[in-house]
């Protein structure tokens, strides 16, 4: 059955590498100076969040249809990304040409994975979509992301779309966490078109 479904995707344009390349020194520095908690497994956290959970003062708003349209709130920095200059200046350059809604540190400890699954709006193709760009921080050799089954080849400091309607999984069998910064963003003309032409 899984055989089935893998040979139905088109793989060509799941995974593009954009051009930009962040300095990944200022951002390791960046993330040691937050002094993280330790943490077991896998951990999340937020940098840019709906302005309700940042600022309790917020009212809360209606709960959305669909929160693939990033429009249902208001968006904000949290202290952790307010506190990180450079990594604040990364996601500012992207929120100069769109809206930019939720950004997130994703850490995997050494040994562990995340199962294989999808995300149904994180997709250019999707109608109402909101897409997601991962920057890797700290990846070292063996912490490899799968989409359709394949590693994508990111390096730290790259940038990458890719289309996580696919199934997908991470596997860290290195020595160290895996750390890298997530940005999702409303796919308008200017979006679309870096993604395309790098696609071509």
């Amino acid at each position: 059955m899984i055989s089935n479904t893998i040979e139905s995707v088109d793989t060509k344009n799941d995974c593009i590498k954009l051009p930009f390349t962040f300095d990944v020194d200022k951002m390791r520095e960046e993330v040691a100076a937050l002094d993280l908690n330790n943490f077991i497994y896998y951990n999340v956290l937020p940098l840019r969040s709906p302005a309700h959970i940042v600022d309790s003062s917020r009212e809360i708003p209606s709960p959305p249809d669909d929160y693939a349209d990033g429009s249902w709130t208001e968006w904000l920095n949290t202290i952790q990304l307010e506190a990180s200059s450079y990594i604040k200046s990364t996601v500012e350059k992207f929120q100069e040409h769109t809206t930019v809604t939720l950004v997130r540190m994703l850490r995997l400890e050494s040994g562990n994975h995340v199962k294989e699954h999808t995300d149904p709006t994180l997709g250019l193709q999707v109608e109402k979509s909101v897409i997601r760009l991962t920057i890797p921080i700290i990846k070292e050799a063996g912490a490899d992301f799968y989409l359709n089954h394949k590693i994508v080849p990111m390096k730290p400091g790259e940038c990458w779309y890719m289309r996580l309607t696919d199934p997908h999984s991470v596997e860290n069998n290195s020595t160290t966490d895996r750390i890298n910064i997530t940005i999702d963003m409303i796919p308008n003309e200017w979006v679309r078109n870096l993604i395309l032409e790098e696609d071509n």
